[in-house]
């Protein structure tokens, strides 16, 4: 530790620390503008020059490392001479246009220049101009007011993991831009616009909609990945205007995706359901709510009535809050059905008996940055956990390998050990021989149930991924989205755990929805039946609850060909386009700004938030209308008077978290002979909200979907990128562009799920023919 006054007060700092480090210990702010916390000194702005005592000249405090000693006076005549030096030099080429900049009112340049400007300006040359740059449907620009901090440029080289934006040509002319017809395309890009000290980089869908001093902010969760990222909504007669980072480091730090940013804009989306509403004669009618709640009550005692209580069942969001699940399944099991499951992409649950307890990520979150040694199993790590990569992009800076096996495998903007493209049919055996090649190295037995699966045929090199997971002291091989949809996802969790029994490594799950453990919590699911059964043996009655059948499930084709069948399907939902085609009748529930709720991340932290908002027109809180449906099947426990009571009463007997399994599952067989079908959820596509905002669906990722192969695998089908083609499963045929991806392993097609485009394929894994349309 090194001892430094900062304008008379002492204070102690590890060796190696800055000047600013020191201020901010103490409780000294010191004007800057290219400094950030969470990123790398670039010295450039030199707005803070302090007084060093024994320098010779002011030196930027950002940059100038501790002694021990040393004496700093921020605020003397010396240093605020420089500062004032340096605000005279940034506001040079400013333009005066602060009364309409969207960044008017929390603008770092025009608060320190009323402290550090003059009120005059003595250059009288003419201004530069800079031509403002597309940097796509996010992200607005008025390059005039950049002041060349870099932030911006510094944040994806070292965050995002790409440089999508650089500094050009040099001194008053330096410009920041994008490459040559390029956008910004990163998941994490809406991160420049917080980091951006003036108004350059501004939110495009906020442009000009209010000013900062107008709005309210309170604080949220975001619903959408397993993350649980923190939330400063800031709102205006209602109505959410946007959405900012809240800080915490042990969750999303300072920064969010760009789904969790931008997507607030489907909360005003036309097709916002705003009144309950029954269909009779094949057309939609309003109706109030107690006639609703009425009839929903009546359908169910109807149904369990003519055809028993396993007539009945429900399928939940796992999107959707803790309490709505929590009383779901009260409802459910009230009745005496045990038909219940949030699990809605999985395709296997032979896991299901063998289960120790609540699949989690296995460790903090914050832990993952700090790993010596990781193995991914399955999960396109940037679309599907932005900020969980943007983790593990931290660990490899510090020397940490990461591995991945996958049957397609896109950049993950970080550099990888080893890289192992495999069908989904062959991630069990390559897996296997991954635990085979630990078992040897470690001088340990391999289980003969896991060894029964060692297949030499399968192009894995096991050797060189279990030397790397083994490598290091702090382990960890997680398991991702791919892996909780594929067809043999017991086995492969039963051999990742016979790896982590192994290798010492910690077994996680990733997780794919913002309340993946929470629907564990809550017991929205059952040893019994599972939503694989739930529609394979129809129900005739069903409770969807924030679910859009075609598009949420494993097999959407399937989903909705059950769920039509079925005499009542009541379904509470935000959006009336999501579930018309199947549903009898529609309950208008509130969006997670509209309600308080709960949810449970990956790591299993319970974060609770209230509403931001008033409900929209008729809608109502999820658990208040489950609550009160509970009261007309005259069901006990429905009595709750707050969210925190459904909440306290939900956690009271939670399963534990654990990733062990007690046995083997018994293994799904899977006959697959022809080419198979790889499917990702696009990052845009996951949701009911995110589908619903506009500027999402514009950007790259939202892009339509296509039958992308290898280079060879094109070949072999004496296809080229571009053609027309006819992709057909057992289920029926969609009509795509072919398009060349060695990101995908050979002898697979890649088609993306949860797009009305491809339904039609029915399961997002498969067996699937191409030939030229």
């Amino acid at each position: 530790m090194l001892e430094i006054e900062i304008d008379g007060k002492k204070v102690e700092v590890p060796d190696g620390s800055t000047v600013m480090d020191a201020a901010n210990k103490v409780g000294t702010y010191i004007p800057h503008f290219c400094y950030h916390k969470k990123l790398s000194i670039a010295a450039n702005c030199r707005m803070c020059l302090v007084d060093v005592e024994k320098a010779p000249k002011p030196l930027p405090a950002c940059a100038t490392p501790v002694t021990n000693g040393m004496k700093v006076t921020t605020h003397s005549e010396k240093a605020v001479k420089a500062q004032k030096g340096v605000m005279e030099f940034l506001l040079i080429n400013h333009p005066l246009d602060c009364p309409i900049c969207d960044q008017g009112g929390e603008c770092q340049l025009q608060d320190l220049a009323v402290g550090y400007g003059g009120n005059a300006s003595r250059y009288q040359e003419e201004k530069r101009v800079v031509v403002n740059k597309n940097l796509g449907p996010l992200i607005s620009t008025d390059m005039t007011r950049c002041i060349h901090c870099t932030r911006c440029v510094r944040f994806g080289q070292e965050i995002a993991g790409i440089m999508e934006l650089g500094v050009a040509n040099r001194g008053e002319r330096s410009e920041i831009m994008a490459f040559v017809d390029r956008t910004v395309d990163s998941e994490l890009s809406g991160n420049s616009i917080d980091l951006c000290p003036v108004g350059a980089l501004t939110s495009k869908p906020f442009r000009f909609a209010a000013r900062t001093w107008e709005m309210s902010r309170r604080r949220s969760v975001s619903p959408h990945d397993s993350l649980g990222s923190n939330l400063v909504v800031q709102v205006k007669h209602d109505r959410v205007m946007r959405v900012l980072p809240l800080e915490n480091e042990s969750i999303n730090e300072c920064w969010l995706s760009d789904k969790d940013r931008f997507s607030y804009e489907a909360l005003s989306s036309d097709d916002r359901l705003t009144k309950p509403m029954v269909k009779q004669g094949g057309k939609w009618i309003e109706i109030s709510w107690q006639d609703a709640l009425d009839y929903a009550a009546k359908a169910v005692k109807g149904v369990v009535a003519d055809h028993g209580v396993s007539a009945f069942g429900a399928f939940v969001s796992p999107h959707a809050t803790l309490e709505e699940m929590f009383l779901t399944q009260r409802l459910v099991r009230g009745v005496g059905s045990d038909r219940i499951d949030f699990r809605l992409r999985q395709s296997d649950f032979s896991a299901d008996g063998v289960r120790g307890g609540t699949p989690w990520l296995g460790m903090s979150i914050r832990d993952v940055a700090d790993l010596d040694s990781v193995l991914v199993v399955g999960s396109a790590l940037r679309k599907d956990h932005p900020l969980l990569a943007q983790r593990l992009r931290q660990a490899v800076k510090r020397g940490a390998a990461v591995s991945v096996i996958a049957s397609a495998i896109d950049d993950p903007l970080l550099k990888l050990a080893n890289a192992v493209k495999v069908t989904p049919r062959e991630i069990v055996a390559a897996l296997a021989n991954v635990a085979a090649a630990i078992a040897q190295k470690m001088g340990i037995p391999l289980s003969a149930a896991v060894e029964s699966f060692v297949d030499s045929r399968v192009d894995c090199d096991a050797v060189a991924v279990a030397e790397s997971l083994c490598g290091g002291e702090r382990k960890a091989l997680f398991l991702g989205n791919a892996v909780s949809q594929n067809a043999a996802f017991g086995l492969i969790w039963a051999i990742a755990d016979e790896i982590s029994r192994l290798s010492g490594a910690k077994l996680g799950f990733f997780g794919e929805a913002a309340n993946t453990v929470g629907g564990y919590y809550a017991h929205a699911v059952s040893r019994a039946h599972n939503a694989a059964s739930m529609l394979a043996d129809p129900l005739k009655a069903a409770i969807l609850v924030g679910v859009e059948p075609e598009l949420d499930f494993a097999d959407g084709a399937l989903a909705k060909s059950a769920l039509k069948s079925a005499e009542t399907v009541i379904a509470l939902t935000a959006f009336r386009s999501a579930v018309e085609e199947v549903a009898d009748l529609m309950l208008p529930i509130a969006p997670f700004s509209e309600t308080a709720g709960t949810f449970a991340n990956c790591e299993g932290v319970v974060q609770s938030f209230n509403a931001v908002v008033k409900p929209l027109a008729d809608a109502r809180p999820g658990w208040k209308v489950l609550r009160v449906l509970g009261g007309l099947l005259d069901l006990d426990g429905f009595d709750y008077e707050s969210s925190e009571a459904v909440r306290d009463e939900a956690l009271r007997n939670t399963e534990p978290l654990s990733n062990a399994l007690t046995g083997v599952p018994v293994a799904n067989s899977i006959a697959v002979s022809g080419l198979q079908r790889v499917s990702d959820v696009p990052i845009y596509s996951t949701d009911v909200l995110v589908r619903r905002a506009p500027s999402l669906q514009r950007t790259r990722d939202a892009s339509a979907p296509a039958a992308r192969m290898s280079a060879e695998t094109l070949a072999k089908l004496g296809l080229v990128a571009g053609d027309a083609v006819k992709v057909s499963s057992s289920s029926g045929s969609v009509v795509l562009n072919a398009q060349c991806d060695d990101a995908v392993a050979d002898g697979c097609v890649r088609v993306a799920a949860g797009r009305s485009e491809t339904v039609a394929l029915g399961p997002m894994f498969g067996e699937l023919t191409v030939e030229r349309a």
